[in-house]
């Protein structure tokens, strides 16, 4: 009796391990971006990056990845970074706004804003519904110290803009940087300073990206 126990018990099956198996790590490109939109939203940035770089690794002509990696550059203050991966994320998507758009904010608010223009020039064409021609023609005006009018455009813009509460945030922002130099903003726009300050002054946007994201 006592051997048929000890054999009973030798040929039972192991008992079920208690120790949590190991999931196997995403590898598919909508998996990847799901774990990298996840850390993001959990403000885990560095894990969104590692995250966001292996779906581009995954699906390197797909332009949404390099876009969301400027987004989590540009969150850290990796300024460099963010402007590589919008440039990144234009030149494989030509017909993503939103990318090209923050690609030329990012260029304005480190002073090119010549450069930025040129980046934005194709938003123009987009239809006068779309808020980003008239954001892109707020800042043009800006860079000429042309406050009304940069105002102007940035008010319509708000206005059409019904979807992306953060894209109006950010443009409330740079409205509310222009008002706090210039109370007066047809003064101003009549006064030129002749001294440096205008060359800060409409670089309203230098520490605008410091704290945000990309929308």
């Amino acid at each position: 009796m006592r051997y048929s126990v000890l054999v009973q018990r030798a040929l039972a099956p192991p008992p079920p391990s208690t120790k949590p198996m190991k999931q196997p790590e995403p590898t598919s490109f909508d998996a990847l971006m799901s774990q990298g939109m996840a850390a993001s939203l959990a403000n885990d940035g560095v894990q969104a990056i590692e995250w966001f770089q292996r779906a581009s690794a995954a699906e390197p002509g797909a332009g949404l990845p390099q876009f969301l990696l400027g987004a989590e550059f540009a969150a850290l203050g990796d300024m460099a970074q963010a402007e590589a991966a919008f440039a990144n994320a234009t030149r494989l998507s030509p017909g993503f706004p939103m990318a090209r758009y923050q690609l030329g904010l990012l260029q304005f608010s480190s002073g090119r804003a010549a450069i930025a223009l040129l980046t934005w020039q194709p938003l123009l064409s987009l239809p006068d519904t779309d808020p980003l021609p008239h954001f892109v023609n707020g800042f043009a005006a800006l860079a000429q110290d042309h406050f009304d009018e940069a105002l102007h455009h940035y008010q319509q813009g708000l206005t059409l803009n019904t979807t992306n509460e953060a894209l109006s945030g950010d443009i409330e922002k740079v409205i509310a940087g222009i008002k706090a130099l210039h109370p007066d903003a047809s003064a101003a726009d009549n006064e030129r300073s002749s001294s440096g300050d205008t060359a800060d002054n409409h670089v309203l946007l230098a520490n605008y990206q410091q704290q945000g994201r990309a929308h």
